[in-house]
């Protein structure tokens, strides 16, 4: 803890050095005394030539500005429509205050200039930020600029959230980065290539669908590149290495035109630096708009994935990663452009986790059966995803995309558990041991289309075709070899060395989904819209289960409970209709749908149908305070599905521990949402605020009815007559504040309260006779920071964050100091920093473990020098593991989990 105490110290020597400075305020206003929101206000220091502040007027047409004292400063102030107002003040000890009008017509900024030179601007929907005007030095990546901008946030996974929203598109230029993927864009794009960076708020890739709907809460990020860097090669080529055979190899590069653009992407490295996780390859799936899915339907296809092992983060045992990827853009005629892009990526990973389990005994926080486990996996992730776009606009009326992407991965993994578990019982307690050796494989194959069409009738008249198509394959096969029998009641051969099973699966799936819009537009603030769509899913899943005997022959379990034939058909026909509507500050838009739903499954040589109609409706309201502040309600009724893999009659083996199977007399659930939006980006005072707060109610829901035997357990989907509830929300506050220091404060919560079915031993083929349990989960997270923006001195953050799960009676809490340096000094030496401490115990006392991660480098470039030299250190207190907890609603878990030892690479980087 000496180490946060010394870095608050510092911020506190280093607020005293900089407090020497006056406050410069006043009002902006036009002729007629009326205020202009968000003209911009430059203070230039007149002795240094340098921009000493900057603001943008309120919606009172007030700014403040925070200058040196006994200086003289340019004051220049501009609005567009307005003349550029420019007069000279000299500054004392007192604060300044002035009222300015400008006169409309005459010579004024065109915008483009102001942008140039002010550090922030706002110019409609977007907010402009001047990359240069935060920059540091230590900058290396996109991903270091970005977290020095207000109101934007770069999570632990590279995403980037603005407001407290998720940016779901990133451009360089106006183009596409790898389907504005902003993990890769973040990690990637060079910090000194970058010139603006442009925050598109109400952001809409289809212009014809401007104001018709609801896409208040998309976000997009511009990058736009400095001059020299549009037109020619850059980017960078880097390789390094160390001790016990580390290594780095790091290429990238870039080419931008008004036509063309070029981005190849390589990493090749065993020091735990993960360019592409398995997270990434099914969140970039490239190019649905993927707005078939407000309908009032919930029908997802999930994947059968076996639960194969990844890293958390970039930490594990051992990582070994190869990487590479490409996206190109072309414009081949004013009308047409195409895009694709292309990425390989190659994973090796060794896990090993210590875990203790623990399963509830029935509507109890008693435990029934406590387990202690060591797991180690050797994971190897082979992915490739293709992608191929075409956008054809011949004019401002008429758009026409095609987008088709394929995903294929071949996944295998080594695994070794020794279990030894005690249960509890008034007759005596069981113990148990078991050895599992498992090995499982997958290769997966899907294909995406996606075909739009937007035409723009006239100026009442709007029509969009959307259509969606997936295939999707899938082959998992799951091989654990086990010590003792895990489930006698399927009836392995006992007179064997070990239990050797095996156990087939494979499922298909063709989905196609719909839809058509009418827009009529009655006046500039009434729109009437008509949607007519279907959706349409066919999927067939087979699996068998065998054991290979000691001889080498096979032994099939043949009965209809431990294999799978089935069929499953699902459809949807709908019809909608929405009226939005703008009254003052308001903004509504209420709907309804009629659904006619028809699905069967067919098995066991016969069918089971379900077709029925049911009406929802759905709300979207909006409270526009100001420019930058709003508020936004949003209600839906759902009708939430299940795919095929909640029918199979048949059981499947799900884990070593776990067998599973559907329920092919399964009903559907209704949800109901609520969820209530609030942000405030204020650049007058440089302060973002934003909350949000989220219920949901589910009817009928399906769960899981769970019978236990130790610790193995057998499920069974199954409908249950209650209601499940939870509520989670978040609220954000950032400021900058004196010019020099920042500071953030965030909060997250979570409550749930969810009811599952556990089978009673003494009647387990009786559903009347199991037992409902209920838990209840509360999750808290706080986070505060304070840090510095200095240009010359060492930048500062010292953090403090805690996280509190609540389950069951037990508290398991997480305190995490943290403190992040960077300095640029001697023009060219630039060191950073990061040491997060851990704290990790419950109420109960059973946890308590401290752990804590130091990571720095140090690199060395003179001014526009092309080589550059670094020497960078992770884990440098050789932090051996890491610890953390779950829940679910039979018990829970808590781990330890090993992680790379220390080590120091040395590294050379090339800047083109």
């Amino acid at each position: 803890m000496t180490k946060i105490k010394l870095a608050f110290l510092f911020l506190v020597v280093a607020t005293g050095i900089q407090a020497q400075s006056i406050r410069f305020e006043g009002v902006i206003q036009d002729t007629l005394g009326k205020p202009l929101e968000m003209a911009n206000v430059m203070a230039i220091n007149q002795e240094t030539k340098g921009m000493d502040g900057y603001g943008i007027t309120n919606d009172k047409g007030r700014f403040q500005l925070s200058l040196k004292a006994n200086s003289k400063y340019t004051i220049k102030v501009s609005y567009i429509g307005f003349q550029a107002y420019e007069t000279t003040i000299e500054t004392t000890t007192e604060d300044v205050q002035q009222r300015i009008s400008l006169k409309e017509g005459g010579f004024a900024l065109d915008g483009v200039e102001v942008v140039q030179e002010m550090p922030v601007s706002i110019k409609g929907d977007t907010i402009i930020y001047n990359a240069d005007s935060f920059k540091t030095g230590t900058e290396q990546k996109l991903e270091d600029i970005l977290k020095r901008l207000p109101g934007v946030e770069v999570n632990a996974d590279g995403e980037i959230e603005v407001e407290g929203k998720r940016v779901t598109q990133m451009l360089v230029d106006g183009k596409k980065f790898f389907e504005g993927d902003t993990k890769l864009g973040s990690k990637n794009i060079p910090s000194d290539a970058v010139d603006k960076v442009q925050v598109l708020r109400n952001f809409t890739e289809v212009s014809q669908l401007r104001g018709l709907e609801n896409n208040n809460d998309d976000v997009a990020i511009n990058i736009k590149l400095k001059k020299g860097k549009n037109k020619f090669w850059f980017g960078d080529i880097s390789a390094g290495a160390g001790p016990d055979e580390r290594y780095v190899v790091n290429p990238k590069l870039f080419y931008y035109s008004p036509k063309t653009s070029i981005n190849i992407l390589s990493n090749f490295n065993n020091i735990g630096d993960v360019p592409f996780s398995l997270r990434d390859y099914f969140r970039l799936t490239g190019g649905s708009r993927n707005t078939i899915a407000r309908s009032g339907t919930n029908f997802n296809v999930s994947s059968n994935d076996l639960g194969i092992s990844t890293q958390r983060n970039d930490r594990a045992e051992e990582i070994d990663n190869k990487f590479g990827a490409i996206n190109v853009t072309q414009q081949i005629s004013k009308t047409w452009n195409i895009s694709g892009f292309g990425v390989l990526s190659s994973n090796k990973t060794t896990t090993n986790t210590q875990s203790r389990n623990g399963i509830f005994q029935p509507n109890s926080t008693e435990i029934l059966t406590q387990e202690s486990r060591s797991d180690l996996s050797n994971v190897r992730n082979n992915l490739a995803i293709f992608k191929f776009g075409s956008k054809f606009k011949p004019n401002a009326a008429f758009q026409f995309d095609y987008d088709v992407s394929m995903r294929k991965s071949s996944q295998s993994e080594d695994n070794a558990v020794f279990s030894n578990s005690i249960t509890f019982n008034p007759d005596g307690n069981l113990e148990q041991t078991n050895t599992v050796f498992s090995f499982k494989e997958q290769d997966p194959i899907a294909v995406n289309q996606s075909l739009n069409m937007f035409w723009t009738q006239n100026d009442k008249n709007t029509w969009a075709l959307e259509m969606q198509h997936l295939y999707q394959d899938e082959d998992p096969f799951y091989n654990p070899d086990l010590a003792n029998d895990p489930f006698p009641v399927i009836g392995f051969d006992g007179d064997q060395s070990s239990f050797n099973i095996n156990q087939n699966r494979f499922v298909k799936t063709n989905k196609l989904d719909a839809k058509i819009d009418y827009y009529y537009s009655l006046n500039l603030k009434s729109i009437f819209n008509i949607t007519l769509g279907n959706t349409n899913s066919y999927q067939s899943y087979n699996s068998s289960i065998f054991q290979l005997l000691d001889n080498g022959t096979q032994f099939s379990i043949d009965n209809d409970l431990y294999k799978n034939q089935v069929q499953y058909s699902f459809n949807d026909a709908y019809i909608g209709a929405h009226y939005k509507f703008i009254t003052g500050k308001f903004t509504f838009n209420p709907g309804l749908t009629f659904h006619r739903y028809n699905t069967y499954n067919d098995q066991l040589n016969s069918r089971v149908r379900d077709d029925f109609s049911r009406l929802l409706p759905d709300l979207f309201a909006q409270y526009q305070i100001k420019k930058s502040e709003s508020l936004t309600y949003n209600f839906r009724m759902a009708n939430i599905f299940s795919d095929i893999n909640s029918f199979t009659q048949g059981f499947t083996i799900n884990n070593f521990n776990a067998l599973g199977r559907g329920n092919r007399y399964l009903e559907n659930a209704l949800q109901q949402t609520h969820s209530l939006r609030y942000f405030k980006y204020n650049l007058f005072n440089f302060t973002s605020i934003f909350g949000n707060l989220n219920y949901s109610k589910t009817t009928d829901p399906v769960v899981n009815r769970v019978f236990f035997n130790q610790i193995y357990q057998i499920s069974e989907r199954a409908n249950l007559d209650v209601e499940n509830e939870s509520v989670n929300g978040n609220i954000g506050y950032q400021r900058s504040f004196m010019k020099f220091y920042k500071a953030s404060v965030g909060l997250n919560m979570n409550w749930s309260r969810f009811n599952t079915r556990r089978i009673n031993s003494a009647d387990p083929e009786n559903p009347d006779a199991d037992l409902i349990q209920t838990t209840e989960s509360f999750g808290q997270s706080y986070r505060g920071s304070l840090g510095t923006q200095f240009k010359k001195w060492p930048n500062v953050e010292v953090g403090y964050a805690v996280t509190l799960n609540d389950y069951q009676g037990e508290t398991f809490k997480t305190q995490q100091p943290f403190v992040k340096v960077d300095y640029f000094f001697l023009d060219g030496f630039s060191f950073v920093a990061n040491y997060d401490y851990y704290n990790y115990s419950n109420t109960s006392g059973t946890v308590d473990n401290k752990y804590d991660f130091l990571n720095a480098s140090l690199n060395y470039r003179k001014k526009d020098a092309k080589m550059e030299y670094r020497i960078g250190a992770t884990n440098l207190l050789n932090t051996g593991s890491l610890n953390d907890d779950s829940f679910n609603q039979t018990g829970f878990r808590t781990s330890q989990y090993f992680v790379q030892p220390r080590y120091i690479i040395f590294s050379l980087k090339y800047n083109l």
